[in-house]
């Protein structure tokens, strides 16, 4: 896997707008609620987390290795969000916690480096900031 395209559906009693990311992420009742995702340009797949279905592990994998290169629109949102949700999963977020003796804790977000954001791509271009606004500048149509 080199590219994970990434967008996720989301739930908190914080308002995201006021509190911004973080704090909405940090809420007590935070939830991803769904996830979807295509590798490599492949078929879109979505996961119905309330469903009680699973993030593949491969996939899983991939969100902490900072060789694939994921892409999302807005891609803090989604990069903060599912920092939480892998550290609630229990998963380690540093990549040099479990290998570096002076290592004492973990990181709490994931590594930013490998996320591309089609956000800032659009702003760079002049377009919409809005995914929908941009597609429909664009002429794309949605699913």
């Amino acid at each position: 896997m080199k590219a994970l395209s990434i967008d996720i559906e989301t739930f908190s009693s914080v308002d995201l707008a006021k509190a911004g990311v973080y704090k909405y992420a940090e809420s007590p009742d935070f939830e991803i609620l769904l996830f979807g995702y295509s590798v490599d340009g492949g078929d879109v797949r979505v996961v119905d987390l309330t469903a009680g279905e699973i993030i593949p592990a491969d996939v899983l994998d991939a969100l902490t290795d900072d060789s694939v290169i994921k892409t999302a629109h807005n891609s803090n949102f989604e990069r903060v969000c599912l920092s939480r949700y892998l550290s609630d999963l229990g998963v380690s977020l540093d990549p040099f916690h479990d290998a570096h003796p002076l290592s004492t804790e973990c990181a709490r977000f994931l590594n930013p480096a490998g996320w591309h954001c089609t956000m800032v791509w659009a702003a760079y271009m002049g377009l919409p900031l809005s995914l929908a606004d941009t597609g429909a500048v664009l002429g794309l149509r949605s699913r």
